[in-house]
């Protein structure tokens, strides 16, 4: 079992350009909060722990560029993380 913390993001803070906004960007901007790097079984505990208290969660594909530390492991199985997402449910069916 892995686990990678990260900092949360600011949501709707941008100090990039339009034009250099990444996917991570626009998911801030859309109100998700960046919670952490997990591969299994931890992801699967966390994303039903996130749904349990409310918060829609959403899962991206590691990004290599953007840790610091080490991340050997996650570039050998970049398929095995995932990048968890989570923000308050909208209402919206």
């Amino acid at each position: 079992m892995h686990f990678w913390a990260c900092q949360t993001s600011v949501a709707g803070l941008n100090l990039k350009g339009p034009e250099t906004m990444t996917a991570e960007d626009d998911l801030i901007k859309n109100g998700w909060e960046k919670r952490a790097i997990f591969d299994d079984p931890r992801l699967t505990e966390m994303v039903e722990l996130y749904e349990k208290i409310g918060l829609e969660v959403h899962l991206e594909p590691i990004n290599n560029k953007n840790k610091d530390g080490c991340t050997i492991c996650m570039q050998q199985n970049p398929d095995r993380f995932k990048t968890v997402y989570t923000r308050k449910k909208s209402g919206k069916p």
